[in-house]
């Protein structure tokens, strides 16, 4: 087997319209498909990234808040690479969105920062480029 990129994250969202619209009007992601899955109560958007990879964003009814601080085991958070760090933060700050301060990879010497979803999944903006 060989692993060749990430094709999708998977996030289930508590308020499926609040979360349609932070994904797609404030990070500006492209909607591939929606389906409502009425088995399942659950809707189910396929969401792109300039580079092909996606996002699935659920909704399923009653489904537990997800731990976060203290951190929990599992998925810590989701990346996204830009080429200009402080375009992101200013484009998100506009859009409402409170950004963490700027911190520095101390491995790489990267500069990233971190901003949460509606439902506060920590997700991260890191300077490519």
């Amino acid at each position: 087997m060989q692993l060749t990129r990430i094709h999708h994250a998977a996030i289930i969202a508590a308020d499926y319209e609040r979360s349609k619209k932070f994904y797609t009007e404030t990070l500006g992601l492209r909607i591939v498909a929606e389906t409502y899955r009425e088995a399942r109560r659950s809707h189910k958007l396929d969401l792109a990234l300039p580079d092909g990879s996606q996002i699935e964003l659920f909704s399923f009814p009653g489904a537990p808040p997800r731990p976060s601080w203290p951190e929990a085991c599992g998925l810590r958070h989701l990346c996204f690479a830009v080429n200009d760090l402080a375009a992101g933060i200013r484009e998100l700050e506009a859009k409402g969105v409170a950004v963490e301060p700027v911190r520095v990879d101390e491995l790489t010497g990267k500069k990233f920062t971190f901003f949460a979803d509606p439902d506060g999944l920590p997700l991260e903006l890191y300077e490519a480029a």
